[in-house]
């Protein structure tokens, strides 16, 4: 019995999947990609970071699938390391930005309107969103990584810094349309304070468009992740990383060794694709009129079977 409601909710997730296929794709993407990263070490067939000199820029072969690069690293071992740092950074990064782009967000939504420091401060943050995002964000992460030193560490900060201004606007917006709702103005009166009203009705109603925005900020997390690697401001070499392999591999191009930045350009491209129809299926589930149109379509679907199903029957009998 304490399966049912588990079994249910996934013959509703399949039927889901048969409506909105591009959603399952995600999903598939997404789960492949962080399976292959757990697994790495046990399905690389050779040392992501140990280089053979005598088998520099090996085409794909039955021994290297992949190929080598131009130090003689296998190119497909790396390539299936590589998402330990791209999604550790990326989801570190992402998450730590949620976590204070949206505790502020929520104050500042909260206290929007009337009088006193609470206001002031609310405005003042405001302002400071405004001036982050007057930058381009590729260029204030390698200011920050300039000033900060060149590290992993400093890549998570710097994801963290660039994406918070996202969230506070986003939980903020949300804010300011569920605090004039009667049951938050009811727990109000019923004597919970402005952080336990915050806490208990408003940030879990506030939660939907934020969780969407997480998934898709996690897929470009990997690409900025992979565009400071690239540019020497990220993950050094050789630790696996996309960012890195597309650079080393690049300039070979030209003499017809393609390989070497195909092969991680093209996993880092279907990796944040999965990232976000993952988010563009969490938007839908997580808005109700959405929701409901969607589980519209799911009994219609299952009417109509069912009607095909009775005919031929029918036809079967005559």
């Amino acid at each position: 019995m304490k399966w049912a409601p588990m079994l249910a909710k996934l013959r509703l997730f399949g039927r889901l999947a048969l409506i909105r296929p591009r959603f399952t794709t995600g999903y598939v993407i997404v789960v492949i990609v962080a399976i292959l990263a757990i697994l790495a070490p046990v399905i690389a067939p050779f040392s992501p970071t140990e280089a053979d000199s005598l088998s520099f820029l090996q085409p794909p072969s039955g021994v290297h699938v992949f190929g080598t690069d131009n130090v003689g690293m296998d190119i497909f071992s790396r390539a299936i390391y590589a998402p330990r740092i791209d999604l550790t950074i990326a989801i570190l990064g992402t998450g730590l930005s949620a976590l204070l782009g949206g505790s502020f967000g929520a104050l500042v939504g909260f206290y929007s309107s009337g009088r006193g420091i609470r206001v002031w401060l609310s405005f003042a943050l405001m302002r400071a969103a405004d001036v982050l995002q007057a930058f381009p964000i590729f260029v204030f992460a390698i200011a920050l990584v300039a000033s900060l030193g060149q590290s992993i560490q400093t890549v998570v900060l710097a994801i963290a810094f660039v994406n918070a201004p996202i969230y506070l606007r986003l939980m903020r917006s949300q804010v300011l349309s569920i605090r004039s709702m009667r049951y938050v103005e009811a727990s109000q009166v019923n004597g919970l304070s402005d952080f336990q009203t915050i806490i208990r009705h408003v940030v879990p109603n506030a939660m939907g468009p934020v969780l969407a925005q997480l998934s898709i900020n996690v897929g470009w997390g990997i690409v900025l992740t992979a565009a400071l690697s690239f540019v020497g401001a990220g993950v050094r070499a050789p630790t696996p990383e996309w960012g890195s392999m597309i650079a080393m591999g690049f300039q070979n191009v030209v003499t017809g060794q393609w390989w070497p930045s195909m092969f991680p350009g093209v996993m880092l491209a279907v990796t944040v694709f999965g990232f976000s129809l993952v988010g563009s299926s969490i938007e839908v589930l997580a808005d109700p009129a959405k929701r409901r149109h969607l589980l519209s379509d799911v009994r219609l679907r299952d009417i109509a079977r069912a009607t095909k199903t009775a005919k031929r029957s029918s036809l079967g009998q005559v």
